[in-house]
């Protein structure tokens, strides 16, 4: 059997259809996707990855790569080809005195979490701590954080990464600089990352809110919370958001499982700072509301939500957020499936993000405000419900976008979103360092950059 050929050659597992653990191994996030690949090679270090990846090419079966399986479009994995899974890959070593971070393509952002939190420190990382590190880290990597200290990627120092061709190297600024600028947001386009080293940043406590208001009294708090964030400090993140409400401990009964307006915010501060600064909202009486002090690991991982149910989610850059858009997103969100799981997030910009434009593969980062559309609900029968909302609200808020996208968090919306994702002349970039370390696109999963054609020998 080809499945045997491969077990003979890895220190870890391989996975097909007979095996009691295949169906566990292919599960994914989004529940509404479902991919059976031939193999999932379980790797246990990274020159597994490279014989998996070697052994793939040779017997031309397609490739997926699968860190934590967050990803909406599951292109973690493949229809009947071969599954690198780097979960096994996971370790954590943090050095306190350089506040620096060593972290497997394996991890999961709540290894790093509380890997870093006994140390006071932390750096940007994905808003549920099940998302792994290497999908969230390639493809730019919002997180709470990001206002204060960048994006994920911009916290990178260097990747160790198996390319196409099988070779091991390391990319950081002094080595393969190409590679290392189009690994800060270019996505999975350019090899395997089985090693990220991460700069560190002092984060032990922080003061998470959450205030929430009855659906219909959400426009004139979605007012105010902007206006907090116009001249709020960058250790102030947060979003404003439509969602259900929550259970009864974090709600008043009368919100429970209702249409609600939520105002999140986290504050790199004591609580009294974060009450001064929230002190607006306030005022508007909200009647469900959480203010506390808490470690930021504990923070990272208060909204994950369970794998499994289904999602279509998307995203958009917004320039402004003037008084119609605000008027827009109230009235788009009416038809979010309630309850559900889905969120329709409006988050704030600015501070370190916006000053890090120009330095990374992804466009329009000087972008105020950045809307996510969280499709998540139960049953086939709401699918196309819920997909239909994501377009309804896409359409609601388009007279303010940039057209630019946050790719990490869209489906497979076509070739030109991923275009906009970029702008032109970053994926023009993209496409060349593709022809140089991934010339026959043997990794094409995650929102593709085919690599520059070469000119045909006259």
């Amino acid at each position: 059997m080809i499945s045997r050929a491969l077990r003979d050659q890895l220190d870890g597992r391989v996975l097909t259809s007979g095996d009691v653990e295949y169906d566990e191994a292919r599960g994914l996030f989004n529940g509404a996707i479902d991919i059976r690949p031939s193999m999932i090679a379980q790797c246990a270090h990274a020159r597994d990855v490279r014989t998996a990846l070697t052994f793939a090419r040779d017997g031309g079966l397609p490739i997926a790569v699968r860190s934590g399986g967050h990803g909406v479009t599951g292109a973690c994995l493949v229809e009947d080809g071969l599954v690198i899974d780097m979960r096994m890959l996971g370790a954590v070593t943090v050095d306190p005195v350089a506040r620096t971070a060593t972290v497997g393509g394996g991890a999961l952002w709540t290894h790093v979490d509380r890997a870093c939190q006994p140390h006071g420190l932390a750096t940007t990382g994905g808003r549920a701590s099940t998302t792994g590190v290497a999908g969230l880290t390639l493809g730019g990597g919002s997180g709470w954080l990001e206002r204060a200290y960048g994006l994920t990627s911009d916290n990178l120092l260097s990747v160790d990464l198996v390319t196409a061709a099988g070779e091991l190297v390391t990319a950081s600024t002094t080595e393969h600089p190409d590679l290392f600028w189009a690994l800060h947001g270019g996505g999975g386009n350019f090899g395997i990352a089985t090693s990220f080293t991460f700069r560190l940043h002092p984060v032990e406590r922080v003061t998470a809110v959450l205030l929430l208001w009855p659906a219909d009294r959400g426009r004139q708090a979605a007012g105010r919370f902007r206006d907090v964030f116009a001249e709020a400090p960058d250790h102030a993140g947060g979003a404003m958001l439509f969602l259900t409400g929550p259970p009864r401990q974090f709600a008043p009964a009368e919100l429970a499982g209702r249409h609600c307006f939520g105002a999140l915010v986290t504050y790199l501060g004591p609580e009294d700072e974060a009450r001064r600064l929230i002190a607006p909202l306030l005022e508007l009486d909200p009647p469900g509301g959480l203010i506390a002090e808490m470690p930021y690991a504990d923070l990272q991982s208060a909204l994950d939500d369970p794998p499994g149910m289904r999602n279509h989610w998307s995203s958009d850059y917004l320039a402004a957020l003037p008084d119609a858009a605000l008027d827009a997103y109230r009235a788009s969100a009416e038809r979010m499936i309630v309850p559900s799981a889905s969120q329709y997030q409006l988050v704030p910009w600015g501070g370190a993000v916006a000053r890090g434009a120009g330095t990374s593969p992804m466009a329009d980062r000087e972008a105020a405000w950045v809307v996510h559309q969280v499709g998540m609900w139960e049953g086939a029968e709401n699918d196309e419900r819920g997909r239909e909302w994501v377009r309804q609200t896409r359409d609601a808020m388009r007279p303010w976008t940039t057209g630019a996208t946050y790719l990490n968090f869209i489906g497979d919306e076509g070739a030109d979103r991923v275009l906009a994702g970029f702008g032109p002349a970053n994926h023009a970039r993209l496409s060349a360092i593709k022809a140089e370390y991934d010339p026959d696109n043997v990794f094409n999963r995650w929102h593709n950059v085919p690599p520059k054609q070469r000119p045909v020998p006259a």
